[in-house]
């Protein structure tokens, strides 16, 4: 269990990321659950203008995900070359909605709604190519239920700030930030968190010199000082 000191820790750093970026607003017309889980599958290891590309490109030449389901991989390799990797992400994306053919019976994720968050979870991660970030993106943007992504940037930020031990991995990290981060400040935090790792806490040369949060960085406090 994480201690009083490291939960003031982790609200001392959301209130100076927030005076920071700001507080993000959530969309007032989310994405259906199936459609981010696509935007999210695309944006794997890509850049977010790749990703909006590939996406774009998607929908124009698919207009329905029975269509996308049935094509030829071929034709979906050439739709999301942009969002790079397409020879792995386009068999992937097929694979799931014949999956939900199959299961469901429906091109849809909307069931996942009424599902408690660890059942919902479950059923993502059985889908191929769904790690726990790409399940927690879902979840937490799309239902907004508690669940909290942990990406590149975040998996690197938190370790320098302590809230993770230096040996865990990425699928640890989730577990351990799920349980010390308080729910309602996984959707705020999980974004700011991001932007502060592309643009001060980098991960060849952080920024220490400009950042709010080196008073409560473990990195800080005993490498740089």
């Amino acid at each position: 269990m994480p201690t009083q000191s490291l939960r003031r820790q982790i609200l001392s750093a959301h209130r100076l990321l927030i005076r920071l970026y700001g507080e993000p607003k959530r969309r007032l017309r989310p994405r259906d659950a199936l459609s981010q889980l696509i935007v999210t599958i695309l944006s794997q290891n890509t850049t977010d203008v790749n990703t909006d590309r590939a996406y774009a490109n998607l929908r124009a030449r698919f207009p329905t995900w029975e269509t996308l389901r049935d094509a030829t991989p071929r034709a979906v390799v050439r739709a999301i070359r942009s969002a790079g990797l397409a020879n792995t992400k386009a068999p992937r994306i097929q694979a799931i909605l014949r999956q939900l053919t199959r299961e469901r019976g429906a091109l849809s994720l909307d069931f996942l709604r009424r599902m408690p968050v660890e059942q919902a979870k479950a059923y993502l991660l059985r889908l191929k190519g769904v790690g726990p970030k790409t399940a927690s993106i879902v979840l937490l943007f799309t239902f907004g239920k508690p669940a909290f992504p942990v990406d590149t940037h975040i998996f690197r930020v938190t370790k320098r700030l302590g809230w993770i031990p230096e040996r865990a991995s990425r699928e640890q990290a989730h577990t351990i930030l799920e349980e010390m981060i308080p729910a309602e400040l996984y959707y705020p935090l999980h974004l700011n968190l991001i932007q502060h790792g592309r643009t001060i806490c980098k991960a060849r040369r952080p920024r220490c010199e400009v950042c709010p949060l080196t008073d409560v960085c473990d990195y800080y406090q005993q490498w740089q000082i």
